[in-house]
């Protein structure tokens, strides 16, 4: 189906940019020459898991990207077929969707991609005994509700393998964003005999995974800084594929991301504060617009007071969201007026989503320090307390440190009686320990996993597995759930719906928005066709150095 009036989406809206990144022939460690056509970059942590499953981050995201394919793959703003032969238009009213696949897509391991991949990664991800995070994503499929809620068996997912090429998905009801949500990594398919020959182990490190897509991952052993994606000559178009190699290092600190590139030892890398100050009249600075924004979460289950929504609120507006961006960040990132980012949708009426829900709201997230003050007085006295000490947990990376003294240090200093102590864990420990609600404050991020703003709103309904600070809306529950099934197909009411939601959740700041980001890049020129989607990823296929 089209995408009409609230999902329809421009290139400027998917802030689709195509990133200019090289390298030329460079030494390895031993002295040898590899191929120019390698690219050099950087990730700011880790990967933590490489089961479509069960990973949640963005950089692990982008690893699968590298390596998978799903039934679809963008192209910068396109949508384009992948282990699906063409775009699926549904037919029963919106509710099935049949798949042909190509019979050429193969794993990196000789065997062949087949529909039967796709229903055994389906059912498995729906299953509470994988406890994915990402389960949520299939509500709306047959039976994928009770399966989550133990009511039913994972068999009984709507997905079905007519041969081995043949997928068939059967919907409760319509889900308007369905054709993009499938690009996920969570919809992946996986190849059964691997992922139960290393149960537990499997996607921990590169040998104990297998690969359908562009490249396989080489070197990875679970924790290690530095990994390499090499070209997959098994993969259905790797005729496209012009890259020999991705090489990709941590890299956590902005200087010495500003040293290798400068040294030419790395050809793209993300810088902020007062590097990308340094930077921004370099040739070389390119900003990457992204739907992705960073907010606080507030943990109303370990913190009580944080269940006031009047010391929620108090907290927003004693942070100076423009100091914060110019000063700390420094690089293109824009204040955040709530969680949905700028030109990600369109309401029925046309106008950008993430603008039109702000009208209402935009005084919840204004810095005023009397009102924030006045605010906070009032919420302790209604708390029954006089003064509050919490944690904030955040990353080791140097970008983060600095975020949080900011925030202690502006806190402090407008909140009379809040004490802020400050908790830097690696990447993956803060993952970790936000999921399982082991935090008091925490700054987390949300990337689009597909242009829609039920990407976003959907997380901070009740019970969901992503609304680590257990905020609880009962109307806000109500308009989303009404936007997924009795109004999915009314772009009227679905828009009115979701713009009601996100103006309950701004204004009673069930999470502070902060900022959009935008992140610094210092690139190389000479690599052409590198594009960038919507759900915030590299497509390296068809990417390649020039001479």
């Amino acid at each position: 189906m089209k995408w009409q009036k609230l999902a329809k989406l421009s290139a400027v809206a998917l802030a689709v940019t195509t990133l200019l990144a090289a390298c030329g022939t460079k030494k390895s460690s031993s002295g040898s020459a590899d191929s120019n056509q390698v690219l050099t970059r950087m990730e700011g942590d880790v990967i933590s898991s490489m089961d479509t499953s069960v990973m949640t981050d963005a950089i692990s995201g982008q690893a699968a990207v590298d390596t998978m394919d799903g039934l679809y793959r963008y192209n910068g703003s396109e949508l384009q077929p992948a282990i699906a032969t063409k775009i699926v238009e549904p037919t029963n009213g919106g509710k099935t969707y049949t798949y042909q696949l190509r019979k050429d897509a193969k794993w990196s391991n000789g065997d062949p991609v087949t529909a039967q991949n796709f229903v055994y990664a389906w059912q498995r991800t729906v299953d509470p005994k994988t406890k994915s995070q990402y389960a949520y994503l299939y509500s709306g499929i047959k039976n994928a509700d009770d399966i989550m809620n133990g009511k039913k068996a994972p068999s009984t997912l709507g997905v079905t393998a007519k041969g081995e090429h043949t997928l068939v998905v059967e919907l409760d009801h319509a889900i308007p964003y369905f054709k993009t949500m499938v690009v996920n990594p969570a919809f992946f398919p996986q190849n059964q005999k691997v992922v139960e020959k290393y149960g537990s182990k499997y996607g921990t490190t590169s040998e104990k995974t297998v690969y359908n897509g562009p490249f396989k991952l080489t070197g990875w052993t679970g924790t290690n800084n530095s990994w390499t994606e090499v070209k997959n000559k098994t993969y259905w178009n790797a005729s496209k594929v012009k890259l020999e190699k991705v090489k990709v290092q941590v890299v956590k600190d902005s200087s010495t991301a500003l040293n290798l590139f400068q040294s030419g030892k790395m050809d793209d890398v993300s810088i902020s504060g007062e590097t990308a100050q340094q930077m921004k009249n370099d040739a070389s600075y390119k900003p990457l617009a992204q739907s992705t924004v960073f907010y606080l979460e507030l943990n109303e289950k370990k913190v009580p007071a944080f269940k006031n929504v009047k010391i929620r609120q108090a907290i927003s507006k004693a942070i100076n969201r423009s100091e914060f961006v110019k000063n700390v960040l420094g690089d293109s990132s824009i204040p955040a007026a709530n969680v949905t980012p700028q030109n990600l949708a369109k309401t029925a009426d046309g106008q950008d989503f993430s603008k039109a829900a702000a009208k209402a709201t935009s005084d919840e997230t204004k810095y005023d320090k009397a009102e924030a003050k006045k605010l906070w007085q009032e919420g302790l006295k209604e708390t029954g307390i006089s003064n509050l000490s919490v944690e904030y947990l955040t990353d080791d990376t140097d970008g983060a440190k600095k975020s949080a003294e900011y925030f202690q240090s502006q806190l402090e200093k407008t909140l009379p009686g809040l004490k802020i102590s400050i908790s830097t864990v690696p990447f993956k420990s803060r993952l970790t320990r936000s999921q399982s609600g082991d935090f008091d404050i925490v700054m987390t991020a949300w990337g689009a996993d597909f242009p829609d703003p039920i990407t976003f709103l959907d997380l901070f309904t009740t019970g969901n597995s992503y609304n680590n600070g257990n905020w609880d809306n009962a109307e806000y529950n109500k308009l989303i759930e009404a936007s997924k099934t009795t109004d999915a197909t009314n772009d009227d009411k679905r828009s009115d719906d979701l713009l009601q939601a996100q103006e309950i959740l701004t204004k009673e700041q069930g999470v502070i928005p902060i900022y959009q980001r935008a992140q610094g890049h210092l690139v190389n020129s000479k690599i052409k066709d590198l594009h960038y989607s919507p759900a915030n990823m590299y497509n390296f296929v068809g990417a390649y150095i020039a001479d």
